[in-house]
């Protein structure tokens, strides 16, 4: 609960600093009539959107299990990181479905919209190794998702400032150009986020099999290894395993190699949820 208010902290600031940052693009681009930076800041709009998504979703994901969601509510924190993504492809695509309908406009050149632009790239730069940094210590898919997009933010930053340095100078295509080049960056990072959710909302596995049989195996008295599964719930890992022991065991020392079992798969793979069945093994 504890990191879920943190994450929740974290992405309340960070909307804040969208919105001003989305502020400060807004005027330069309305001033010096450059598409990349008008387009740029309903990038930054977008962004206000998801922190507002995240920090309602955070507040479901923290919930404890119940009798609805018996293993918990932490896939509601990966169906946010999967709608992120999502969001960032159609911001792709109506950049670029943009940038063929505008038409062209003489680029002006403003020394004080340049030191503002400065400004957001400098802060899109510390806001994004601030939340990678925190990602980490926290373990939370969502806020390195999160970091991700405002990395994506500052690269287009940079492509955004030469373009409108080189339009202004009368390369007016490079403005249309650029803006093609940012949903490119977009659409590479929505593919990263995709190729990390995906696989829990399918329940791909968490860890290989072969790697939890070894493990099981490593304890004495398990005979046979009859079933391994396992698979995500948000940013822990779940193991379903079936186990057999010899049939003259009796419940308590069948339940003990269960325990052992068990808790070496925590030591050693870090399984936060362990299910074990056991059943007789007869030669």
């Amino acid at each position: 609960m504890n990191k879920d208010k943190k994450v929740q902290q974290i992405i309340f600031l960070e909307g804040v600093y969208n919105v001003i940052v989305l502020a400060l693009k807004l005027i330069v681009g309305l001033a010096t009539n450059s598409l990349a930076i008008i387009g740029d800041a309903i990038h930054s709009l977008t962004d206000v959107l998801n922190n507002i998504v995240i920090w309602l979703v955070m507040r479901v994901a923290g919930k404890p299990a119940d009798k609805d969601h018996p293993y918990g509510h932490r896939k509601f924190e990966t169906m946010a990181v999967f709608a992120l993504a999502s969001i960032l492809v159609v911001l792709a695509v109506e950049l670029i479905l943009q940038t063929f309908r505008a038409e062209s406009k003489e680029i002006i050149s403003e020394p004080w919209g340049l030191a503002l632009m400065a400004v957001v790239l400098l802060l899109n730069l510390s806001i994004s190794m601030w939340e990678k940094h925190w990602a980490k210590k926290l373990g939370s898919d969502i806020l390195y998702a999160d970091s991700q997009h405002t990395l994506v933010d500052a690269l287009t930053t940079i492509v955004v400032i030469i373009s409108w340095q080189l339009s202004a100078m009368g390369y007016l295509w490079l403005d249309k150009l650029c803006a093609i080049a940012v949903a490119g960056l977009v659409l590479y990072f929505a593919f990263e986020l995709f190729h990390k959710v995906v696989p829990i909302l399918v329940d791909g596995f968490a860890i290989a099999p072969e790697k939890i049989s070894k493990t099981a195996y490593e304890v004495k008295g398990v005979r046979e290894v009859r079933q391994v599964r396992s698979r995500w719930i948000g940013d822990v890992k779940a193991v379903d395993l079936i186990i057999a022991v010899d049939a003259h065991l009796n419940i308590k020392e069948s339940h003990d190699i269960a325990h052992e079992v068990e808790d070496l798969l925590v030591e050693k793979h870090g399984v936060a949820d362990v299910s074990i069945h056991v059943e007789p093994f007869e030669s």
